[in-house]
């Protein structure tokens, strides 16, 4: 009788393990089913998104680009000179030093760990399963007074200082509408290593068809937060392949 009790738990559990792994996805298929639908962010080439971060009252104009393949780029606008980071060709990442002024590649490892983060684009949870990521519907939460599911996602590993350690973040769904509200993650690197980075998303507009945040916010959680509006996101942009270029190779191939 007593191994039949044990034999009777364990289905119960791993039941409770399948329904929520279910519920974890019928989640994220309504979720895509609202922003325009999984078909058409697979066919997403590359986004533009024109946007303003306001830092200490300041608002600093910003272009970033993100393109199907992993390039990326962060263009910020300030006092007449253009600046650029997380510049990504593919290989190579590099970005303005803000001291010098002068173009600076990255460390191997932190350019691995990028090259692993390109594979979130057009959205983290797109096809998850083949980028070998995993999600759990943990549970619901309330968050600033909206009942949320609370989901884990769990990318592929980083590399820091070294040492393996596992990428985490927390994506907080509204209940009602079934978008991310809020995100959390664990600061890897930098002063702010160990705190908890908390991002949130507002102001869902339609693109062509897709909806995307036009309000987000980026800090430490109970901590101060830096507002980013977007002012537009053009998508499958033409973008030259030499501003992804560090300044150096854009030399040698003149020359």
């Amino acid at each position: 009788m007593k191994n039949l009790r044990y034999v009777l738990l364990a289905i119960l559990v791993t039941a409770g393990f399948q329904a929520q792994a279910q519920t974890a996805d019928e989640i994220l298929d309504t979720y895509f089913e609202n922003i325009g639908g999984k078909e058409n962010f697979r066919n997403l080439e590359g986004m533009k998104i024109t946007a303003k971060v306001n830092q200490q009252g300041m608002e600093i104009p910003l272009e970033i680009y993100q393109m199907a393949d992993g390039r990326q780029m962060t263009v910020i606008k300030f006092q007449g000179q253009e600046l650029k980071q997380g510049v990504f060709d593919g290989e190579t990442l590099w970005g303005t030093n803000f001291q010098t002024m002068k173009p600076e590649k990255s460390d191997a490892e932190s350019t691995a760990n990028f090259k692993l983060n390109t594979n979130d684009f057009p959205d983290s949870f797109l096809d998850y399963e083949s980028k070998g990521y995993t999600v759990e519907l943990v549970g619901t939460e309330t968050i600033e007074g909206t009942e949320t599911y609370k989901i884990k996602l769990v990318r592929e590993p980083l590399t820091i200082d070294g040492e393996t350690r596992e990428d985490v973040s927390f994506y907080y769904f509204d209940t009602e509408n079934y978008v991310p509200i809020v995100m959390e993650s664990e600061v890897h690197q930098g002063p702010m290593k160990g705190q908890t980075q908390y991002i949130t998303f507002s102001d869902y507009q339609e693109v062509d068809g897709l909806y995307f945040p036009f309000s987000m916010s980026q800090g430490i959680k109970n901590g101060q937060s830096q507002p980013i509006s977007m002012d537009s996101i053009e998508l499958n942009p033409e973008v030259d392949a030499a501003a992804f270029a560090f300044p150096e190779e854009m030399t040698e191939a003149k020359d």
